[in-house]
């Protein structure tokens, strides 16, 4: 078996599905990439039983095999590499792969690629099709909003919900909650699925501006992206996704609207002197004024600012843990967001008023803590 192939070019694809192998595996096998060759098709996969991620790559070669290399060594030695072709060949009698550069010979030793795990095929899937561009939005948007409590697996998710109606992408850790619809892009038939984090951090990553078609390919138990040359396949997380809607509060009297920056950056400025355990900032809203502020008892530390915004309601008072809030502002890209709230017992709803394409939208929920004094 012997091949060859651009340094750079394959440096790029394995960097990419380096990312599946886990740090410490149990079957050292996953410790290797699957090089399979097919004449002058290689495939590149990568695994950790839960998620594997295979790419095809177009080299030199009339041969045919399968072998499975030390990816670590792999990667340390190609990143060496100015641009330059690169020769494999496959020395069966001293079990060795020998890698033939302008300068130099590395020999490596490699396993059988018949010890490799087969990736899942998915029986009988039912299939939807999004851009890449599209799919990294929707995962950028909810991904930091799941939770990682390894006793409620469900919620370290985001759950995805197709209809004919559009796509929906839902996560939650119990404190705040992210909606995020897409009403320009359908799905032939109903669908639900909680994908984990781990191969949706990867899509994220891969797939971000690319104008690509992404196919989305699931069943009860596994998903399957194919875009351009690679496919990505991982196992669901099993278990019923909770109601969500049931916890976003219908009637919100009071609403607030405010430039996103201007907010950001004071809730970033006052948290900074607000309890280094609650994390709690305090909004006082009346007429059109916000106070922000927060008070650190055990070191007498307090912080309060005061903004303009255009505010409709009743005059109320209510506190937030100030990193969720932090986290979804960033989040958002628009200018001015708006802060819906009903009672400061109750979620507030965070939503923002332009930036948005047509047929999407965001909706974020961050639920409140209870203001002491």
């Amino acid at each position: 078996m012997k091949f060859i192939v651009s340094s750079t070019y394959l440096l790029k694809q394995l960097q990419v599905l380096g990312g599946v192998i886990n740090s410490s595996n149990t079957l050292p096998i996953l410790d290797n990439f699957l090089f399979e060759l097919d004449q002058t098709k290689l495939t590149v996969s990568a695994s950790d039983l839960e998620t594997t991620m295979a790419s095809s790559l177009d080299v030199e070669s009339d041969s045919k095999g399968s072998v499975a290399i030390p990816a670590r060594l792999l990667l340390d030695t190609l990143k060496t590499f100015p641009e330059q072709p690169l020769t494999f060949v496959v020395e069966e009698d001293s079990n060795t792969v020998e890698i033939s550069s302008n300068h130099g010979k590395y020999a490596l030793a490699y396993a059988d690629g018949n010890e490799f795990p087969k990736a899942v095929t998915l029986e009988d899937p039912s299939k939807t099709v999004v851009t890449g561009d599209v799919l990294a939005t929707a995962i950028s948007k909810t991904i930091f909003a799941a939770g990682n409590d390894d006793l409620r697996p469900v919620m370290s998710g985001v759950f995805f919900q197709f209809s004919t109606e559009g796509l929906t992408f839902v996560a939650t850790d119990a404190h705040k909650l992210v909606k995020y619809t897409r009403e320009d892009i359908k799905a032939s038939q109903v669908a639900e699925f909680i994908m984990p984090k781990k191969p949706l951090t990867l899509l994220k990553g891969i797939l971000a501006a690319s104008e690509e078609e992404v196919s989305i390919e699931y069943n009860e138990s596994n998903a399957k992206f194919t875009f351009e040359n690679s496919e990505l396949i991982c196992r669901l997380i099993d278990g019923k996704y909770p109601n969500y809607e049931a916890v976003i509060p219908k009637e919100n009297p009071n609403k607030l609207t405010i430039d996103r920056t201007q907010f950001l950056n004071s809730v970033k400025r006052v948290s900074i002197f607000s309890n280094k355990t609650t994390h709690q900032i305090r909004l006082k809203i009346a007429g059109a004024e916000l106070n922000i502020s927060a008070e650190d008892i055990d070191y007498s530390n307090k912080a309060e600012e005061r903004l303009t915004c255009d505010y409709q309601g009743d005059d109320m008072q209510i506190g937030f843990n100030s990193r969720f809030l932090t986290e979804m502002l960033n989040n958002l890209g628009s200018d001015e967001v708006q802060l819906e709230m009903s009672m400061p017992n109750r979620a507030g709803i965070l939503t923002p008023i332009d930036g948005l394409d047509e047929g999407e939208q965001v909706t974020m929920l961050v639920m409140p803590v209870m203001l002491n004094g």
